[in-house]
């Protein structure tokens, strides 16, 4: 172990109790995505601190590339909340539209590579278990806010990116090139990478890391990830004419009848040679009553392929299923994108590279392949633009020895996995840039 690997893990392990203050101040605050005005005027101040160089808002979310924000009052219904809740109200201001994501620069001013982390920072629409076997309900840092909870770990994500920062910080007179930190919004529903891709935030960059929190226990590192499926979420809505059932349905012009059509050739698209494709709609809607002829239907749909390419055909057949069901029953219809996500692999160098380091701090004793992870994760738009661009990138799972399943409302973690992660990611960084 070099003296910057040793001086790294005394680092984190001081910075132990102050990682668990702040992932349990940000658990007790949740935030929906496009909403998480509070956690990144956190990040704001702290990045700020430490001398970073600060970019959010309008500069590294590319609002027309946005997808399911929330309405106008529930964004501003949001922001009040998050100012009464001690956010800066300047900060707030300046990412009003739900554009809370926040990139933080270490320019050590000396060439060399450039290397980004991702931390993601919203929580799901789920109520918190209120039960005296629930640690964070027994020991006062359950969620505040009704339907939000913190259950997927992006607490400790955010958490442990501040750690990293704090420790890159400490030694950026050692390191050559740049840090680039991307705490970003939206992870879940596949909803906020995108705009943050698309503003240009990783196009320069050499090599991009990300990790999570997962099921196994403390002390395992997942290193070879993989088979992340690209994914299209999207909503459907036909109108048409309502009229009476029984004695003037030929005056109407039927909704249902063109979702139901929508859905059922939907599900007889052709698998592809190319690979592994789902789809899949999980809701539908419609009608007012028996005897009125349904005005409205609304679908709730998401396509899945082994690649993007696979993905992107799903889709592009079921909008024209969907387009041709409309002209069919001679109904309006109308296509919302409410998120998506690329294909992800890990680059098989960064992989190893990562596993290397591990084994040279010492600090995780169990590695797991984990090259076929099977559902989706949208910093693979990330990783994808970056190994596009000639780039490697790296998603790492952190085991957390969990209490329950993530998306569980008795969700909780091993806060010492956060001391691991910030630990790993800031060593990684280090030997990335130190060559």
């Amino acid at each position: 172990m070099s003296n910057m690997d040793q001086e790294i893990k005394d680092l984190a392990s001081k910075l132990e109790p102050e990682i668990v203050a702040c992932r349990r101040d940000l658990h007790k605050h949740p935030e929906l995505g496009w909403t998480e005005f509070r956690t990144a005027s956190i990040v704001i101040e702290k990045l700020r601190e430490l001398g970073y160089e600060l970019h959010f808002g309008d500069e590294v979310v590319k609002a027309d590339e946005q997808m399911g924000v929330p309405s106008e009052e529930i964004l501003e219904a949001c922001q009040k909340r998050a100012v009464d809740e001690g956010a800066d109200p300047e900060l707030v201001a300046r990412m009003a539209g739900g554009r809370t994501g926040v990139v933080g620069i270490l320019d050590t001013k000396k060439p060399g590579k450039t290397v980004a982390l991702r931390f993601d920072m919203d929580c799901l629409p789920l109520d918190e278990v209120q039960d005296e076997k629930h640690r964070p309900y027994r020991e006062g840092f359950t969620s505040v806010h009704e339907h939000c909870m913190h259950a997927c770990g992006h607490d400790g994500h955010t958490t442990a990116g501040l750690a990293v920062a704090t420790i890159l910080a400490s030694l950026k007179d050692r390191l050559t090139g740049r840090v680039k930190l991307i705490f970003q919004p939206g992870e879940e529903g596949v909803r906020g990478a995108r705009a943050m891709a698309a503003a240009g935030v990783v196009d320069d960059v050499d090599y991009f890391l990300a990790s999570h929190i997962m099921m196994p226990r403390t002390g395992t590192l997942g290193y070879d990830v993989g088979g992340f499926m690209a994914t299209t979420k999207f909503d459907i809505d036909y109108t048409g004419v309502p009229a009476h059932a029984g004695s003037d349905p030929e005056q109407g012009k039927n909704a249902l009848l063109a979702a139901v059509n929508a859905t059922e050739n939907m599900q007889a698209i052709s698998r592809h040679s190319g690979g592994e494709t789902r789809i899949n709609v999980g809701v539908l809607n419609a009608g007012t009553g028996r005897n009125v002829i349904p005005e409205f239907a609304h679908m709730e749909v998401e396509t899945r392929g082994e690649t993007t390419e696979l993905n992107e055909y799903m889709f592009n057949r079921a909008k024209t299923i969907a387009e041709a069901a409309a002209a069919m029953f001679d109904v309006k219809m109308k296509l919302t994108l409410t998120g998506g996500a690329a294909a992800g692999n890990n680059t098989p160098e960064l992989s190893q590279r990562a596993k290397s380091v591990a084994e040279r701090l010492g600090t995780f004793d169990t590695y797991q392949s984990m090259s076929d992870m099977g559902g989706s994760e949208d910093c693979s738009y990330f990783m994808e633009r970056v190994q596009k661009h000639g780039g490697q990138a790296a998603y790492l799972v952190i085991g957390g020895s969990q209490t329950a399943g993530n998306h569980n409302c008795y969700f909780d973690f091993d806060e010492h996995a956060l001391v691991l992660d910030a630990g790993l990611l800031s060593a990684l960084t280090c030997d990335l840039l130190s060559e």
